[in-house]
Formats: C-alpha cells, structure tokens, sequence
C-alpha cells in the first residue's frame, strides 16, 4: 500500500493521472491494450481532467468498463453516472470500447451482459474513490466480501444516498434512488491495480478508517489494504485524520 498526500486537490489529481498514464502505456505495451475501470462522482473531477488532457495515451487501444450506475434513472439526469462518463471521459478521449452500465435497462441482462465482457480478461488498473459511509463502489456497509458476481444489484443505505445530495446531484433524499448496479468487492480486487483517489475533509473519517482501521465489511474500502498494488491519492483535508505514522510514509 502506498500513500501520497497533496496539498491541492489539484495537485492530487495530476499526479493520479501520471500514475495511470504510465499504468495504461505500460499494459498496451505488454498486451496490445489496457482494460480500466473508472469511477465517477465529485472526486474524480480533477483526475479525469487531468487523465483526458493528456496526450501521451493511445486512446484507441483502451477498454473501459463502468463502475457502478443508479437504477431507473435515466441518462439525461444530472446525476447519470453514463451521462458524466459521456461528458468528462468519452466525449474527450477516443477510448476503443466503453462498457456503461444501463441502469433503465433490465438489471439481470445488464449485469450479466456487461460482466461477462469484464471477466473475459485481466483489468488492469482500477480508478476508485471511498464514500463518505466507507463505501467501494456502491458497496454500502456492511459489504458483501465473498459475492463472487462481477456485478450485483445493491440497496444504497441513507448515510451513501445524503451523499450524494450534499454534492449537489439531487434536490433531496427521495429523489435519490433506493438502489444501483455495483461492480462487487472481489471483482475490484481482481484488477491487477489500483488508485484510489479521496479529497475533501468529509472523507477524512472514511480514509482513516479505511487505511488504519480493521478490514472489515463495516468499512468496505479497508479490504483494499489487502492489495498487492494499491495507492491511496490523497489532498490534506482528507488525509487530516492519519495519524504521524501513516501520513510519514506519504509524499508529495
């Protein structure tokens, strides 16, 4: 595990971005392509904008797979996690394939359609982010650590679906959907690496328990200390919490 602490949220995210880059020319190199998997939401405003003004990736050469997406709601709402995806990756990079999870389709089909294309081969890099509950994905506490589905249907618990309010995305908590499509905990893990990339002081006491805490389904995101490649991107309010010992391994 590996740990960089930066004093901007912008700084954090250039420096995600350099990390992926090389991930994503390093696989296309071994392989002839790179599979990723990419979050959404606030905080990956300023990797994504990092990552897609680069111009040292061979676009066409990447196979892109979707975390996670609400239930019933369609993709001309803000709050679309296709529709983010659209505007901040898909519309500015030339990516060979994109996999999005249809979220007004049948949940079964969408499922089992888009997770067969995901186990089909290795990913290689996983862009992740902790929710404010400690959530991976919309793997809400207490998590299931041993589904082996690549995808499952999840029930959003309160503390995730306020979320989602504080940032702006819906007016109020019955307008956030009760339930999403998540990419599950053991399917994450099987990606050969991963980022993890937090700002904000709101997920200061999500990241302290995720990296020094227990692993434990209360705290879904602690599994990624069991990761033989992950590294935590971090700004100084969400690392505010670690203590000396952690945040002494960090650099910026």
């Amino acid at each position: 595990m590996q740990i960089h602490v930066f004093d901007s949220k912008q700084r954090m995210g250039e420096a995600a971005a350099d990390q992926a880059a090389r991930a994503i020319r390093d696989a296309i190199a071994a392989r002839g392509q790179a599979r990723i998997i990419g979050a959404t939401g606030a905080s990956q405003f300023e990797f994504l904008d990092a990552l897609t003004a680069r111009t040292d990736i061979q676009w066409e050469h990447v196979e892109f797979f979707h975390l996670d997406e609400y239930l019933g709601l369609p993709e001309s709402h803000p709050a679309s996690f296709r529709r983010y995806l659209r505007e901040r990756l898909l519309s500015k990079v030339p990516i060979g394939k994109a996999h999005l999870l249809d979220g007004e389709a049948d949940p079964e089909a969408v499922r089992r359609e888009v997770g067969a294309a995901l186990t089909s081969a290795p990913i290689d890099i996983a862009f992740v982010g902790i929710g404010e509950n400690g959530h991976l994905a919309f793997n809400d506490p207490p998590a299931d650590f041993d589904a082996t589905d690549p995808y499952l249907v999840v029930t959003l618990d309160e503390a995730c679906r306020q979320q989602q309010v504080g940032e702006g995305w819906f007016p109020g908590l019955d307008a956030v959907p009760a339930q999403a499509l998540s990419m599950s905990v053991r399917q994450i893990l099987a990606t050969r690496e991963i980022l993890c990339i937090v700002p904000d002081e709101r997920k200061a006491a999500a990241v302290q328990a995720a990296l020094e805490g227990p692993v434990t389904p209360q705290v879904p995101a602690s599994i990624l200390q069991t990761h033989p490649r992950v590294t935590f991107f971090l700004d100084r309010d969400s690392a505010a919490r670690l203590s000396p010992s952690t945040t002494a391994r960090a650099a910026d």
